[in-house]
């Protein structure tokens, strides 16, 4: 199996397990958040459903610079509602998958750069980008939200095996 073909499978895994934290976020709760200085549980749903973007922009550009104006609405995405949440989720998650099958392994190797109003973050094979910047920062954003949820009393969908919420 490619290098291409195995970040794909993990990323269809982990797009999975995220459509199903999204599908039962509480649309009512959206402005609830946990401490003052944490986002509130529709932005975090909102930015977890914009990070497939991102993805995308990992595999079609070199760099991405999110303190740029012409990048401030890929930056911050404010809830809206769930339906609306789901189908941008969707529509970023075939956008980044047809981008990764369109690649030749080589093209992951390439130098990646995440920058700030044009200050380097990191820089990084597009491999690591794509598996560290994309996937595990989702695999983290997801385990606040479900904290979230828990703390909201909304019963959590199996991810990794069941939750005490699914039947075991």
């Amino acid at each position: 199996m490619s290098l291409v073909q195995t970040l794909g499978s993990e990323f269809d895994f982990e797009m999975g397990n995220t459509r199903r934290v999204l599908e039962v976020v509480p649309g009512a709760d959206a402005h609830w958040k946990p401490h003052p200085k944490s986002y509130t549980l529709g932005d975090l749903a909102s930015h977890l459903a914009t990070l497939p973007l991102w993805a995308r922009l990992v595999l079609q550009q070199s760099e991405l610079d999110l303190g740029s104006p012409a990048n401030a609405s890929i930056a911050r995405v404010s809830f809206t509602n769930i339906p609306e949440l789901l189908e941008r989720f969707d529509r970023y998650v075939k956008e980044a998958r047809d981008a990764l099958s369109s690649l030749a392994d080589g093209a992951m190797s390439e130098k990646w750069t995440l920058k700030s109003r044009g200050s380097t973050i990191f820089s990084l094979p597009r491999a690591a980008a794509w598996r560290g910047f994309i996937l595990s920062h989702m695999i983290h954003h997801r385990g606040q939200l479900t904290v979230y949820l828990r703390l909201r009393d909304v019963p959590l969908p199996s991810l990794y095996g069941p939750t005490a919420d699914t039947q075991r």
